[in-house]
């Protein structure tokens, strides 16, 4: 509204009763455009607010430890029932100290008080269309908070730490989650697991859904069979079993078959905040060589 107000011409009227209808419109527009300030600076607060939330959990889990999640069921990275990443927000995080734990109920806190003022309305959209590299999601994105069991990493576990994050194609409709895996403190050569990288392909169902189906993973190996590669990388390229066997699993079980998919909480230039079927709460920022 304050855009198009400010293309209409400043006529001078006489002093009747006429302008009166001029000076409503006058107070509408200081009304909206202190409302529009007001959200703004809210959103400003409440996404500080958020980010000095994630820095006091990174601050407790340097002091006190992580979660230490390796692969699988007895990793702790899936739940034994569902085959579903466990969600560290269900006593995971307290498990490891009440600050811990306390630290990452007010980043889901702060999570809950910024969702109302997104300042994007449609997450989705152009995605998966020729027009996609326009879609708010398109580009680059690393993980600085997660409550997902199946991307947390520590250097206190057997897999190791690791940098996480996506690479979402607007255009193409596909996603690939990317994990780094980092070497050990005083380590003189890289891990012989060195990346892995899940592609998804992802559907648009509303303005804030993404469904998503696992296609295949690519294991990036500094050694093969513990044979040195000298220098060189041997990738891997296997089927995503997650699927098949959720499908045996509830035709024995009975249960349907759950839909894999996130739903946009927040979104702006360089913060974005989903929620995944399973519940779990990631927070992502755009790499600063992204922008």
């Amino acid at each position: 509204m304050l855009y198009f107000a400010s293309l209409v011409p400043a006529y001078h009227l006489p002093h009747t009763t006429t302008s009166r209808p001029a000076a409503r419109h006058r107070s509408c527009v200081r009304g909206d455009a202190t409302l529009a300030t007001t959200e703004i600076t809210g959103r400003i607060f409440l996404k500080q607010r958020l980010l000095d939330a994630i820095a006091e959990f990174d601050e407790a889990r340097e002091r006190d430890g992580t979660v230490a999640v390796d692969f699988g069921v007895k990793g702790g990275e899936l739940d034994e029932e569902t085959r579903a990443p466990r969600n560290l927000a269900e006593g995971g995080f307290y498990a490891v100290s009440e600050d811990v734990g306390r630290a990452a109920d007010k980043v889901l806190a702060a999570v809950d008080a910024i969702t109302p003022f997104s300042p994007t309305p449609d997450p989705t959209r152009f995605f998966g269309t020729v027009e996609g590299a326009s879609c708010p999601l398109h580009g680059a994105w690393g993980s600085v908070f997660t409550t997902a069991a199946d991307a947390t990493f520590s250097k206190d576990s057997k897999r190791g730490d690791a940098r996480v994050g996506n690479l979402v194609d607007g255009v193409s409709g596909r996603v690939w989650n990317v994990i780094d895996f980092l070497p050990p403190d005083g380590a003189t050569s890289p891990p012989v697991l060195e990346q892995f990288r899940v592609r998804l392909s992802a559907t648009a169902v509303s303005p804030r859904r993404v469904s998503l189906i696992f296609r295949v993973l690519k294991a990036r190996l500094t050694k093969f069979f513990f044979v040195p590669l000298f220098g060189r990388r041997l990738t891997l390229t296997l089927p995503v079993p997650g699927p098949f066997l959720t499908r045996i699993l509830s035709f024995f079980t009975g249960k349907p078959v759950p839909t894999a998919y996130f739903d946009v909480l927040y979104l702006d230039a360089d913060l974005r905040v989903h929620r995944t079927g399973q519940n779990a709460t990631f927070v992502q920022r755009r790499p600063a060589w992204s922008s």
